[in-house]
């Protein structure tokens, strides 16, 4: 026996709702077992202190930092703005993903709100001067730009493959050409006929 429409419909936006949570889970929990394993590992001296820096590749490196702003350590002692921003914007990010038609889009949405989540958790746990007034643990240093986590990969990497979705399926700009006339017996000239 077949269920009814409205039974699928409740059916597929549960199966939708519970991947988003699984995709936006599985951010927050690799977010938070490397930045416990990052304040477990290294210290905050200065890389020239043994055990301070693991150095990768290149100018890669692993080194201990707080974050009390934004990315970049930009609106420093603004966390609990941005914790009650990084919320509404989860709960927003999960219901584009719920409600998407596209299946991609729908993955990345998830992905942004789980790096979102990730970092909120920080300002959370780790709050001591009130609420949200936690710092974001960053331990990836590339040495030529701000230190940063895996969540800032989520929501940065995820807001980019987002606008990248979105500007693919904007509608062409460029006019239709026009269809060039064809003959055809009804468009044939009096003359022509006429002279048969």
């Amino acid at each position: 026996m077949r269920a009814s429409p409205d039974v699928d419909v409740l059916i597929d936006s549960r199966r939708r709702l519970l991947s988003a949570v699984a995709i936006a889970g599985s951010i927050v929990l690799i977010d938070q077992i490397t930045k416990a394993w990052a304040v477990r590992r290294l210290t905050r001296d200065a890389c020239s202190v043994p055990d301070a820096c693991i150095d990768l590749v290149g100018s890669l490196r692993f080194r201990l930092s707080f974050n009390p702003g934004a990315a970049f350590s930009s609106f420093t002692g603004g966390g609990p703005v941005l914790g009650v921003i990084a919320f509404f914007m989860a709960i927003y990010l999960m219901y584009l993903s719920v409600t998407s038609k596209d299946r991609l889009l729908a993955f990345f949405f998830a992905v942004v709100a789980g790096g979102a989540v990730g970092n909120l958790w920080d300002r959370v746990a780790r709050a001591d001067d009130g609420f949200l007034s936690g710092k974001v643990v960053d331990f990836i240093d590339l040495q030529f730009w701000p230190i940063f986590n895996v969540a800032d990969i989520a929501v940065v990497g995820g807001i980019a493959v987002v606008a990248l979705l979105l500007w693919r399926q904007q509608p062409d700009d460029r006019p239709e050409p026009v269809p060039e006339p064809t003959a055809t017996s009804a468009d044939e000239s009096p003359q022509e006929e006429a002279s048969s």
